[in-house]
């Protein structure tokens, strides 16, 4: 048995347990100072040494009484003190020598996870950008399509309204040339009909003159060439 006095500065707890649950006790203090400060955990480690530094298994005593009496002092053998100094040195080295290079590496990886959580944001927002900049060119481009598109419709309406226009000019051209050729046509041909009366009445006034024909003969000559210009 060892007995042990721990005052708390206020009273003094009396605690009888056996060795499993100090390794419960242990236990339960390392997973309270985890995270907290290496102090703590050298505690836990000296509670931890304590259950399996070759206590008897009967537990360990610890005996106090109300807060106001003489404190008791902790009873241990050497060997507990040695292996207790071993311990702590073995912590420090520990701490030395694989605390802070595994807490750097974890702040290392810390940092390349930002940078890389950072790199992806970047890459997001500039592949954000990169769309936005391709839907705009892509929108500017459908624009200017339209806008020829609109032109070439355009143009092609005006272009067929020229050549119709063009083609209503050319025909009415040629009905006005027509009717132009076939009004000369008329005149040449009355002209001719009236060269050929005028012929003709000079041939049957030379008749008339020659044969010294009767009235009735002249007025029968008059009414065929009349006749004749008629046809």
């Amino acid at each position: 048995m060892v007995r042990a006095v721990i005052d708390t500065g206020r009273r003094r707890v009396i605690v009888f347990t056996n060795l499993r649950e100090l390794h419960e006790i242990g236990r339960t203090s390392l997973t309270y100072w985890r995270g907290r400060d290496w102090t703590g955990g050298v505690v836990c480690a000296i509670v931890l040494l304590l259950a399996g530094s070759g206590l008897p298994e009967s537990g360990v005593v610890w005996a106090a009484a109300e807060a106001g009496e003489e404190g008791g002092l902790i009873n241990l053998d050497k060997s507990l003190i040695v292996q207790v100094v071993n311990f702590l040195i073995l912590l420090v080295i520990l701490h030395r020598l694989l605390y802070k290079p595994l807490l750097a590496k974890m702040q290392e990886r810390a940092a390349a996870i930002r940078t890389a959580l950072e790199e992806a944001r970047a890459a997001r927002a500039e592949a954000a950008r990169q769309q936005e900049e391709n839907e705009a060119r892509l929108r500017a481009v459908q624009a200017e399509a339209a806008a020829i598109r609109a032109r070439a419709l355009q143009e092609a309406a005006e272009e067929q309204k020229r050549l119709v226009d063009a083609a209503r000019a050319e025909a009415q051209r040629l009905i006005d040339s027509a009717r132009a050729q076939m009004e000369a046509d008329v005149r040449r041909a009355r002209d001719e009909l009236r060269r050929e009366v005028a012929e003709l009445a000079t041939a049957v006034a030379e008749k008339l003159i020659r044969k010294s024909l009767r009235d009735e003969d002249h007025r029968r000559l008059l009414a065929e060439a009349i006749a004749k210009i008629g046809d």
